[in-house]
């Protein structure tokens, strides 16, 4: 018999408290960039949703699609562009994002739950007004806001919370595409990073996850940091030390630490199954967002 790293029962005994933790507790997971571009990767970050849901917790996916998204655009002759990680959105963009994130990936999503066991539901922010939306025409520049044109992107109104109450209450696993609209009828394409800190607050979910293309916040030296504090991550996104796509990861974490979500994980969701290992390991593989660090 070959040598095992990590003998059965110790894996089942370390991940025993976090199972019992995690029994009936709402899990906001937010899957991106190659996790959703990649068909094994998203496959297998799947199956780690399906498991959540047959242990007991009560898993809700939020997903984006930005690389798909470039790629769709690139075919039509349009170049991406973007504010502080907000993709610019004119009307032709809209509905090339509507076109991938709910005719494509949401579907997908929804077929790997199935196979795995689960049982998923593909839903739109603007299914039953589950998100309602008003423009976007702010964003945060050195603790001030600053005015900008970001054509078709909303930000969240309202959530409503028993659509998805509904749906995880009866054993379903909610798919969340980030397209919401507005009582006059208009469509947005929200980011879905902020989608997923939205829903994660108004559900009162203890833990917000983000699948993404980094393996976490790194340090100076390019190293992940383990956990930081809320006190952290606000000078991280004040002080500009980040950019680019981890803004709104950042911002959407603050936001729900600041409410009701406990915890807020960031990790690299191109490794397998890199989200069982970060929730039912001591070691993680990512960083870990909290009041106070180290907790």
């Amino acid at each position: 018999m070959k040598n095992r790293e990590f003998p059965i029962e110790e894996v089942l005994i370390e991940a025993f408290p976090y199972v019992r933790e995690l029994r009936d507790a709402k899990i906001v997971v937010k899957m991106g960039g190659h996790a959703i571009v990649d068909r094994e990767i998203l496959e297998k970050a799947v199956q780690d949703v399906v498991f959540l849901r047959l242990v007991g917790a009560k898993p809700m996916i939020v997903h984006g699609g930005g690389p798909e998204i470039t790629e769709k655009m690139e075919k039509f002759g349009k170049k991406p562009k973007f504010i502080d990680g907000l993709r610019i959105t004119d009307e032709e963009t809209l509905e090339i994002a509507e076109m991938v994130l709910v005719g494509k990936i949401n579907t997908n999503i929804v077929r790997y739950i199935v196979k795995h066991g689960g049982k998923g539901i593909g839903l739109s922010g603007e299914d039953g007004l589950l998100l309602t939306a008003k423009k976007k025409d702010k964003i945060m520049r050195d603790g001030k806001e600053k005015k900008v044109d970001l054509g078709w992107v909303g930000e969240t109104e309202a959530v409503d919370t028993g659509i998805l109450n509904m749906c995880i209450e009866n054993g379903y696993i909610p798919v969340i595409s980030p397209i919401a609209i507005d009582l006059k009828g208009d469509h947005f394409n929200i980011n879905a990073d902020t989608v997923a800190g939205d829903i994660a607050s108004a559900t009162r979910a203890k833990k917000l996850i983000f699948l993404t293309d980094v393996p976490g916040i790194l340090d100076n030296r390019g190293e992940v940091i383990s956990n930081i504090s809320l006190d952290e991550g606000k000078s991280l996104v004040n002080d500009r030390i980040i950019g680019g796509g981890m803004i709104p990861k950042l911002e959407s974490s603050i936001k729900c630490i600041e409410s009701y979500v406990e915890k807020v994980h960031i990790i690299d969701g191109s490794k397998p199954h890199a989200l069982l290992l970060e929730l039912f390991t001591d070691r993680g593989v990512g960083t870990m967002i909290c009041r106070q660090a180290n907790l």
